[in-house]
């Protein structure tokens, strides 16, 4: 008997926060040097900029495509010797530029939320394993975007390595736009996903 059941795998790395510029020093207005340009992300995921000094009178502009593919051309506001994230989730960076002067050495990284394509097109949702970090948290399943209803919600055991096989109705679970997973990589290592 054949069956239609498909699965994806989805596993984003963690969260890096040098990744897409090293530290240094960035100059009044100047942008900062990427690692390699484009810098793509392995997943949608948002960005961090990390400063060293005082730049919470400063800001940095981001440009780059969304999770949709979208050119973005983001506003992130500087923070005062700390890490400052993106609002937006990003497939690739073209660019980052300060809107001022840094007050000491600058890096950007990606951070851990991520948003993940289970499949762009009409589904359901028939089972899922996930496997579990140190840290617990939700991991939210959204109908046709980043801003889509939710559809479901489970949460994480805080045991590194440890799995899950939460139930699914019989009948699956549809999503009529696609379905798409919002987590944090900090609370999941990995998941495998059936759906038809």
């Amino acid at each position: 008997m054949s069956s239609d059941i498909q699965s994806t795998f989805i596993n984003a790395a963690a969260a890096a926060a040098a990744a897409i510029s090293t530290a240094a020093g960035v100059g009044n207005n100047a942008a900062l040097v990427l690692t390699t340009s484009p810098y793509v992300t392995d997943f949608p995921r948002k960005i961090t900029i990390t400063s060293a000094g005082d730049d919470s009178g400063i800001s940095f502009t981001v440009v780059g495509l969304n999770e949709s593919g979208t050119v973005v051309n983001e506003t992130v506001t500087g923070i005062d010797s700390g890490v400052a994230t993106s609002a937006n989730y990003y497939t690739s960076v073209t660019s980052i530029t300060a809107v001022g002067n840094p007050a000491g050495n600058v890096s950007a990284g990606t951070a851990n939320e991520v948003f993940a394509t289970i499949f762009a097109g009409p589904m359901r949702l028939q089972g899922l394993y996930a496997v579990n970090t140190a840290t617990a948290g939700t991991i939210t399943f959204r109908d046709t975007s980043l801003t889509g209803n939710i559809r479901m919600q489970f949460n994480t055991v805080g045991s590194a390595t440890s799995s899950e096989y939460p139930d699914v109705p019989d009948d699956g679970i549809l999503f009529s736009g696609g379905g798409f997973l919002d987590y944090s990589a900090a609370n999941m290592s990995s998941i495998t996903l059936f759906y038809c």
